[in-house]
């Protein structure tokens, strides 16, 4: 028991410097599931939201369920972790919305000391008819950049649906990180995906999201925001495809190069299949803005500071 206790407090502490609430983890009333490596450290639920997690020699596998109609008071908070310098850890999960429900999830992956650590994530998501998930995901890799990170998700969002995502980067190092989303979205239906990512040192990484615009009416946005540093490479590929028709989907991706050894890329692919469909897109690939950096010196800080400060309101 002590080995837990202790265990959960070192989580926790993790939690908090990525930005989480660590009062959260311990709150009754408050639905969530936190995960060190392979061990389920605490596993509670809520009104409205079932939580059924099991060890497996890998990691963890967990459903999620909310209850048709239930409008989920507090957010639901997620914490997965690896706290040693090594590991892996593979997290498979599922989530279902029932129809008419409201939830939203607060997660936070933490890997404080990675120095050779693998993480995994493979999620299934449902969003029932005319409910609504908002899922903001925080990362914090450490200061070496010894991780890799695939996350992997696959969203139905049905009729009426809402489904808007986060997933944030932007303290320590990315590693070598590879994110791919894709939606498939239901008549009248919306799907929101943003990934917010500052890559630094030899940081590799990869983002991509697909939208199929399946349903009438439906419609999608892929946005993206890289800061590519260093020695970082980052690549950012936006699919939308147009099935249906009145279906709407745009692809948004701004990539900042901050350095002559950085490297950015970005690949928006768009295929209409009927022909009542409209898809657009906008990618730049730039450096970061002189006259704000200029406007910031001359207010007494120094050049990287300045630089810092614009990059951090880039990914806000």
């Amino acid at each position: 028991m002590a080995d837990y206790t202790k265990e959960f407090l070192m989580m926790t502490k993790a939690y908090e410097a990525s930005g989480g609430d660590p009062a959260s983890l311990s709150d009754g009333r408050i639905a969530g599931l936190t995960v060190s490596h392979r061990k389920i450290l605490r596993s509670n639920d809520a009104p409205g939201v079932r939580i059924d997690g099991e060890a497996t020699p890998t990691g963890v596998k967990a459903k999620i369920t909310v209850d048709p109609g239930a409008n989920v008071e507090y957010p639901v908070h997620l914490c997965f972790g690896v706290l040693p310098k090594e590991g892996i850890q593979e997290i498979v999960s599922e989530f279902h919305v029932g129809d008419g429900a409201k939830v939203t999830f607060l997660a936070h992956c933490v890997f404080p000391n990675a120095v050779k650590v693998r993480h995994v994530m493979d999620a299934r998501i449902h969003v029932g008819k005319h409910a609504s998930l908002q899922y903001s995901e925080t990362h914090y890799h450490g200061e070496e950049g010894g991780v890799e990170v695939l996350p992997t998700a696959r969203i139905v969002v049905d009729e009426g649906g809402t489904y808007r995502s986060l997933f944030k980067l932007v303290q320590g190092t990315a590693g070598d990180l590879r994110i791919d989303y894709e939606a498939d979205i239901g008549k009248n239906a919306l799907c929101e995906m943003d990934a917010r990512v500052y890559g630094k040192r030899n940081d590799s990484i990869r983002v991509k999201e697909s939208l199929y615009l399946n349903g009438e009416k439906s419609r999608g946005l892929a946005k993206s925001r890289i800061v590519a540093s260093d020695h970082c490479v980052s690549e950012v590929v936006g699919e939308a495809i147009g099935n249906a028709p009145g279906a709407r989907g745009h692809v948004d991706c701004l990539e900042i190069v901050k350095g002559k050894d950085a490297r950015a890329s970005a690949v928006p692919r768009l295929l209409v299949v009927d022909d009542r469909a409209k898809l657009t897109h906008e990618a730049a690939i730039g450096s970061v803005d002189k006259k704000q950096v200029e406007t910031l010196m001359a207010r007494g800080l120094t050049e990287e500071e300045s630089v810092d400060i614009v990059v951090r309101g880039i990914l806000r």
